[in-house]
């Protein structure tokens, strides 16, 4: 049944194979809004709650060219930015073009 609904709504999450990363605070609500998008395309992404943690704020600035706003998003290790960033590449058709393309090894 799912895999009908999935069809029905145009959601194909088994080509979904990117590497995602998202840096969140628990209640920010474009984290959550960020995290409510990647869920609905079927992502499964790695998420890592920094709420409080100045160490890994400073890690994901540094990842994210000096971002501090929350959330950031990484996909197969490239900065797509924040919660607008992500629908922004959506509304133009490029979100799941990212999302489908595996990380590269090496």
């Amino acid at each position: 049944m799912l895999k009908t609904l999935n069809a029905w709504l145009h959601r194909h999450p088994e080509n979904m194979k990117a590497n995602v990363e998202i840096y969140t605070w628990q209640t920010c609500p474009y984290c959550i809004r960020a995290k409510i998008l990647l869920r609905w395309k079927g992502v499964q992404f790695t998420e890592y709650k920094i709420d409080g943690n100045g160490a890994a704020r400073v890690k994901m600035a540094e990842r994210a060219n000096g971002r501090r706003s929350m959330p950031q998003i990484f996909v197969n290790n490239q900065h797509i930015g924040g919660c607008d960033d992500l629908y922004a590449l959506d509304r133009e058709g490029q979100l799941d073009k990212l999302l489908m393309e595996a990380q590269p090894v090496g």
